[in-house]
């Protein structure tokens, strides 16, 4: 068997790629010799990068041409209380993050939110989508194509079957647009995020339609989906999970904990987060969820490009005569407790730190469990954030605690 210097020597001679490594060698052996061949072409040793303890084996699923790995700070905001509808109890909360003050924000509003009682918070739908798009000859024959999509709902749902124990077709929807027709299928995928689970399944989905329609396939992805990019539909119609929080805070606990009052937090909240973001145009009418969910994706295993959907949230806060008001909805939020980095070590770690994970009993509600922690925790931040800014605060706690 090969060493990491043999290897490296017959990349430098071009008698390999990179990607060929794991054929010759044990995963490990064909790491080390990566970083052994990008020393000698780049001067840098990538020593830092060598020092991890995933197991390369452990991680083929997650990436290719694997070097190593980064190391992200994580800290742990909490104890916070939660009253969900698959979350129960006090947790604490992973949060990944190279940005100073966000994780004493984030236990700032913890302990503000847990003196008032905790949050509520509670999946409204679910539901992974995948959106293929089709060509047809004109409109007319674009409208047959989705008459029979809408007819035979039934037999899509059977193909997509086919690919997966796990995976469940909710609904179809068809969408035509000249002679392109979209058709957006929606899964239940239980305690995984489930994106690969729905592209598979709707491949097969899309091989029935053209076996039974004059449609052809262009792309089984049309970007109605719509996966890792801001869109209007998942604020609409949602996508993964789309979940809410709130909390009732009394006026004595803005006033202790953030010396500050609820109609100086709601007037931030209007100009800023309502009325600053429609002038902008905004899908995310919140000051910092993007913070949250990138924090929590990073610490459990989730796919941190789809923070960009995570943060299509609305934040709204209402000042009551004895009490604040303060909510959170995020629309699509795209999260599992299996599959995908879940299994890694370290984001294992802050999922077992949650309790949640694996799968849950009965499927789903760890995925469910998980959402409502997030939405949660974003609540907090939001909390924390608006009243920073309402009582002036915000500048100096980054000079204290990270520029």
């Amino acid at each position: 068997m090969p060493d990491a210097d043999d290897l490296a020597d017959r990349l430098q001679a071009g008698d390999l790629s990179m990607y060929e490594l794991e054929s010759h060698a044990d995963p490990a052996t064909a790491t080390a010799a990566r970083r052994e061949y990008l020393r000698r072409a780049t001067g840098t040793s990538l020593e830092a990068v060598g020092a991890f303890t995933v197991d390369p084996a452990a991680a083929e699923s997650n990436v290719e041409n694997m070097v190593g790995a980064i190391q992200i700070p994580m800290g742990v905001a909490g104890p916070l209380s939660i009253r969900g509808s698959a979350a129960a109890g006090e947790y604490h909360l992973p949060l990944a993050t190279t940005e100073g003050a966000l994780v004493a924000s984030i236990n700032r509003g913890c302990s503000a939110l847990d003196e008032a009682g905790g949050v509520t918070a509670r999946v409204t739908k679910n539901g992974m989508t995948r959106a293929p798009v089709f060509q047809v000859h004109d409109v007319a024959e674009g409208q047959a194509v989705a008459e029979w999509v809408r007819d035979n709902e039934d037999r899509l749902a059977r193909a997509a079957a086919t690919t997966t124990d796990h995976g469940e077709l909710q609904w179809v929807r068809p969408y035509v647009v000249g002679d392109s027709v979209f058709v957006r299928f929606s899964y239940d995928t239980k305690d995984a995020m489930g994106m690969n689970m729905a592209t598979i399944a709707t491949g097969a989905a899309a091989d029935l339609i053209e076996d039974e329609t004059t449609a052809e396939l262009v792309s089984l992805s049309g970007n109605l989906c719509t996966d890792k990019k801001p869109a209007a539909i998942n604020a609409v119609e949602g996508r993964g999970r789309s979940v809410t929080a709130d909390a009732r805070i009394p006026r004595e606990v803005i006033a202790d904990r953030f010396d500050t009052t609820p109609e100086a937090i709601a007037a931030v909240n209007t100009r800023k987060n309502l009325t600053g973001s429609a002038k902008a145009g905004s899908l995310g009418f919140n000051a910092h969820v993007a913070n949250v969910v990138a924090g929590m994706f990073l610490a459990t295993g989730q796919d941190p490009a789809q923070v960009v959907e995570g943060a299509n949230a609305i934040t709204t806060v209402e000042a009551r005569r004895d009490e604040l008001y303060a909510s959170v909805s995020l629309a699509s939020l795209e999260l599992g407790t299996v599959g995908g980095g879940t299994g890694l070590p370290t984001q294992s770690d802050g999922l077992d730190l949650l309790g949640l994970a694996g799968g849950g009993d009965p499927p789903g509600s760890n995925a469910d469990a998980l959402a409502e922690v997030v939405a949660a925790a974003a609540l907090a931040g939001e909390l924390s954030l608006l009243a920073a800014l309402a009582s002036r605060h915000l500048a100096s706690a980054h000079e204290d605690l990270g520029r």
